[in-house]
């Protein structure tokens, strides 16, 4: 079976060389293990298949499409204007109003991109308009974005819930408290900053002006707490919810009068677009953990891990170094469709809890959307922002720190993501 692997390990390595996307890659190792260990081949469609074949799943496409149809409203310039109201006058303001309108965003979008190219854009135009520089602008956006995946909704937590058969229920609710601990992390290295710098401030805001951004930004306000409220009171499920939020986005563009209906063809194609890749990226990730199972690669890695590393909080640790490292080199769906069948039956053998363990691993990989070389959500901020990459890079390291601090929380203290489902259990 070694000499299997290696085969696989060969075609993984020629077709990543050639330059091919990463969910033909998966597929064509998953399709060399069929082929070299005579295993009948009708076995490939039937993982593709299966794997598409998921109820939980469907609430992938509406969140995509609930986050097209958000920045397609003029939601983001309405979320941004309140959240400058609220807290635009402390020292650095703009800098927490970044930070404070990732929070409120996250809650509908569910993805880094979609907070870094959306809302990102309005944040950093303002902060220049108001005399920030580009890097600092361009850092904090970043860093700020990280938040997007960890507040619910969150679309790499209905990945791992799928692929790892954990409750997407409680990976949502587990990852409320470690987001709200990003965004104060975020805002006390902003608070030093503004000093350091000597940061402008926004005039403190009288009350019209608070109440008509309150009123302006109340429907988009209203769409995170639909979804919780739903969600926690039962009257739907996290999968359900999906829909609900798709729907709700949509009234909220109407109400804004930002979205034409001549509009919707578009955004449901770009919609299905997205889905299309990050369907093909689950069901050739299907049929390479099918390999990866019959090969008892994880199995064997498992024994081997679990009689080296017996507690619960070295296996942890080792898992964040590990991840940190693949972040840098790897998208973070994709990386975790390939290691979770690896890395999640160790965990659950130490006895770790499975929200926490997936609220480590897409933290983890959050995280390395901001580090280079291949941080994706520095890329867009950098585009967005007009800098050079390295750049945008050199800005965003001291915000990693903050992160990590949460990271490292998480870690140690597993009820900062297991209290709040046990609560609503």
């Amino acid at each position: 079976m070694t000499s299997v692997m290696l085969i696989i390990l060969a075609v993984w390595f020629v077709a990543l060389f050639s330059g091919a996307p990463i969910y033909v890659l998966m597929g064509l190792a998953g399709a060399a293990f069929a082929y070299v260990t005579d295993i009948n081949l009708i076995v490939i469609p039937q993982k593709f298949t299966k794997a598409a074949d998921s109820f939980p799943l469907l609430a992938a496409p509406m969140y995509i499409l609930m986050g097209s149809l958000m920045n397609s409203s003029g939601v983001t310039e309405r979320i941004f204007r309140f959240a400058t109201v609220c807290v635009g006058w402390w020292k650095g303001g703009l800098c927490h109003a970044n930070i404070l309108g990732s929070v409120i965003f996250a809650g509908m979008s569910g993805s880094a991109v979609a907070d870094a190219g959306g809302i990102g854009v309005i944040e950093i135009k303002a902060m220049r308009d108001a005399g920030y520089d580009g890097e600092t602008a361009a850092a904090i956006t970043a860093a700020s974005a990280t938040i997007g995946p960890i507040i619910p909704p969150s679309l790499p937590m209905i990945i791992y819930g799928v692929s790892a058969e954990t409750s997407i229920g409680n990976l949502f609710l587990g990852g409320v408290i470690p987001g709200l601990l990003m965004a104060a992390a975020l805002m006390v290295m902003v608070r030093a900053l503004a000093i350091r710098k000597n940061l402008p401030s926004a005039p403190i805001p009288g009350r019209q002006e608070i109440w008509g951004a309150f009123v302006g930004a109340f429907p988009a306000l209203m769409c995170p707490v639909v979804l919780f409220g739903g969600m926690m009171t039962g009257f739907f499920t996290p999968t359900e919810s999906a829909g609900v939020a798709a729907f709700y986005a949509l009234l909220v563009g109407f109400y804004y009068r930002d979205i034409d209906i001549r509009q919707i063809p578009r955004i449901v194609l770009e919609t299905v677009e997205t889905t299309g890749v990050l369907m093909a990226l689950v069901m050739s990730a299907s049929l390479l953990g099918y390999a990866l199972s019959m090969s008892r690669l994880p199995q064997e890695f498992g024994g081997w891990l679990t009689g080296t590393v017996s507690s619960q909080i070295a296996y942890l640790l080792m898992v964040n170094v590990l991840l940190l490292i693949v972040g840098c080199f790897m998208e973070a769906i994709s990386a975790m469709l390939i290691l979770i069948p690896i890395l999640v039956p160790p965990a659950m053998a130490l006895g770790i809890d499975p929200t926490q363990f997936g609220l480590v691993v897409v933290l983890n990989l959050m995280i390395g959307t901001i580090t280079p070389p291949v941080g994706i959500v520095l890329f867009i901020t950098a585009r967005v922002a007009d800098l050079p990459f390295d750049k945008v890079c050199k800005a965003s390291l001291p915000f990693l720190w903050p992160l990590v601090s949460v990271l490292v929380a998480i870690t140690f203290v597993p009820s900062l993501t297991t209290w709040l489902p046990a609560v609503f259990k």
